[in-house]
């Protein structure tokens, strides 16, 4: 059991999940797209004593992983929801293995799991962060910056988010808008906390290309292989000065043991929609911790509700690298809950309220609104 305390088994009565489409304050360009509205799952778990909220993290379409929304509403809807359901009493440490028996699906098996976990925390009284082991009340924020149309504005864009107090900068990259783009921001700015993210647009016969960023003192090079590799970055790792962290990669506690064994990693992005839970991100969190991996909370544009959530993962004592966990602002003009996560002096409170510690905005919630089911039992 990966936390000090399990939480209190709850009584399900049913599932609501909804899809929204929330639009972005500007859009948001990786290698493999750009988007102007984020689609997302939430899933509100209906217990005896009150409800629990969680968010799947799923995107519009199949582009960062295998998962996308209507896939996840299909699987939750047809499958997972029905299995826990069919438990009636559980344990948010038994909903991992309640549905172990459908293969994959590690978002849509996250949101529902963070749910529950909601629900048994909020009549507890406890906050996530207690639960999951937090040992700060905020955590350093950090930005990623997508591709820009020019280097000049990619600057500027920088420049803005450094004068709103961000303590690290993540630049997108792919193959052409890589070192010019990289060079502009490392000259602009000199010393700050840089790192780049490839979302796998990269191979070995880069190699030479992903050399050239170890002239500008990064903290890390994010996934710059395809998404299930694990062998090659460690071959690319043996040949760049620049620290290889991985992410797609990293969907389990058994594929951040292989790649640790393999010497593929020096850095482990964790984002828990994308390993199955918050539970099975403690575990790779405790991994690391105790191989001396350096870990950091990577982010999937969340609304508060994993914002929240993510916040209080970021506060554990192995998260030693600023991750990005965000301003809401950053993304939205328009959240889902009453109180988003602002930046302050660099940083993002942890919730400290029952649960995940945020309230929903249902007005917010009803407008974003674009398909909803409820399944009870």
């Amino acid at each position: 059991m990966p936390v000090a305390r399990p939480a209190a088994s709850v009584a399900l009565e049913g599932f609501e999940l909804r899809v929204l489409q929330i639009p972005l304050v500007a859009p948001f360009t990786t290698s493999f797209g750009t988007e102007t509205v984020r689609e997302v799952i939430i899933a509100r778990a209906l217990t005896a004593d009150g409800d629990g909220w969680g968010e799947i993290v799923t995107g519009a379409a199949p582009l960062y992983s295998s998962e996308y929304t209507q896939g996840a509403w299909d699987v939750a809807l047809r499958w997972l929801v029905p299995a826990l359901l069919d438990r009636h009493s559980l344990a948010p440490e038994t909903v991992a293995e309640t549905l172990r028996p459908f293969v994959g699906h590690r978002m849509a098996k996250a949101g529902l799991e963070l749910a529950v976990l909601d629900a048994a925390l909020r009549a507890e009284g406890r906050p996530l962060g207690e639960y999951l082991g937090a040992v700060r009340d905020r955590v350093p924020s950090g930005v990623s910056v997508g591709i820009q149309r020019d280097r000049e504005t990619l600057v500027e864009v920088v420049r803005a988010y450094l004068d709103e107090g961000y303590v690290r900068i993540k630049l997108k990259i792919k193959p052409g808008r890589d070192i010019a783009e990289t060079a502009a921001v490392r000259d602009a700015f000199g010393g700050i906390p840089l790192q780049v993210d490839a979302n796998s647009a990269y191979t070995l016969a880069d190699l030479d290309s992903l050399a050239e960023l170890d002239r500008f003192d990064l903290l890390l090079i994010e996934q710059p292989l395809q998404e299930d590799d694990i062998v090659d970055h460690a071959t690319l790792a043996r040949h760049l000065r620049t620290p290889v962290c991985l992410d797609e990669s990293i969907v389990s506690h058994k594929a951040a043991a292989d790649a640790l064994a393999l010497g593929a990693a020096s850095v482990i992005n964790i984002k828990a929609g994308r390993v199955g839970g918050y539970l099975e991100a403690i575990a790779i969190h405790d991994l690391c911790r105790d191989a001396g991996i350096p870990v950091w909370c990577g982010g999937m544009l969340e609304t508060g509700i994993g914002r929240a959530a993510n916040a209080a993962l970021a506060a554990l004592p192995g998260f030693t690298l600023t991750g990005d966990v965000s301003a809401s602002n950053r993304f939205y003009t328009r959240d889902i809950v009453t109180e988003p996560a602002v930046l302050e002096d660099g940083h993002v409170r942890v919730p400290t309220g029952h649960g995940i510690g945020v309230k929903i905005d249902p007005i917010a919630l009803e407008d974003f609104t674009v398909a909803r089911e409820t399944v009870r039992r």
